[in-house]
């Protein structure tokens, strides 16, 4: 079996466990074609972003990607830092083109729970004076 190279990605409530392997150029992601599980316009960008910030091909290497959890947005994100931290750890010489394009942080932001006396985590009920 040829060397693969993995990376995971996290964002809001999503986990993405990346695998790069050196092969054909396939992208599958659930073992779905890449186009046909990030359906949204500029979702399939995104993933393919850190390609395309360290100026190497996706032709030459076959990407494999087990997401789960979140919605649309939070796969999307979890997956593009999951491709970066693989190729980190193909070529760790890449780190500096992958930091400048912003790839290698993991966003922070998670959804903000709920406050007991308040309708959602903010939201108050409407005051009434009498």
């Amino acid at each position: 079996m040829a060397e693969y190279y993995e990376g995971v990605g996290r964002r809001k409530e999503s986990t993405a466990r990346v695998r790069i392997v050196t092969g054909s150029g396939q992208f599958t992601v659930n073992n779905k074609p890449l186009d046909a599980f990030f359906t949204r316009m500029g979702d399939k960008q995104a993933v393919v972003s850190p390609f395309d910030a360290v100026g190497q091909s996706m032709d030459t290497y076959d990407v494999s990607v087990k997401v789960v959890g979140g919605g649309v947005t939070g796969q999307t994100d979890a997956v593009k830092l999951g491709v970066a931290r693989a190729l980190l750890k193909m070529d760790p010489d890449l780190r500096s083109m992958l930091r400048k394009a912003g790839l290698l942080t993991r966003d922070p932001r998670v959804k903000e729970r709920k406050k007991p006396g308040l309708k959602r985590a903010r939201k108050a009920p409407t005051y009434t004076k009498r």
